[in-house]
């Protein structure tokens, strides 16, 4: 017996499509300015890496271990802070995430709460050390 499902177009929205299907912002960076790792309950875990110029966000990348949904929320909080101020990235709240993606599964909602407690754990890194960059050679990881 075949079992019949539907289309993913008819289950998402093409933004969540497109988030959950990019793979140009997988890759780990050597010397980040902010740095936040965080693994969930179910398993999933994300670096994320921050490059910042000017108090600004210039650029998110991250190493995901995790669904299809992780990348989705991951590669979206990118696409919102990119180019936005450190105190703009402070107010990212995972129903910002939510929101954009349109159809994250009500069960996966913690796939957004991950990245987004990954990206801030990042800007209190930043922000702990960007006054002293010398620091970072010190930090742990």
């Amino acid at each position: 017996m075949e079992i019949e499902l539907p289309a993913i177009e008819q289950v998402h929205s093409a933004q969540f499509i497109d988030m959950a299907s990019r793979t140009n912002r997988l890759k780990m960076v050597q010397h980040p300015d902010g740095y936040g790792k965080r693994v969930s309950n179910c398993g999933d875990s994300i670096e994320l890496y921050l490059s910042v110029r000017d108090d600004r966000i210039r650029t998110v990348s991250f190493l995901i271990q995790g669904c299809l949904n992780t990348n989705a929320c991951a590669n979206t909080l990118a696409a919102l802070v990119e180019g936005s101020s450190v105190a703009d990235g402070w107010r990212i709240t995972p129903a910002h995430v939510m929101e954009y993606l349109e159809t994250l599964p009500a069960e996966h909602t913690h796939c957004a709460e991950l990245v987004v407690e990954a990206f801030h754990h990042a800007l209190k890194d930043y922000s702990a050390t960007r006054h002293e960059p010398w620091k970072k050679a010190y930090l742990k990881r």
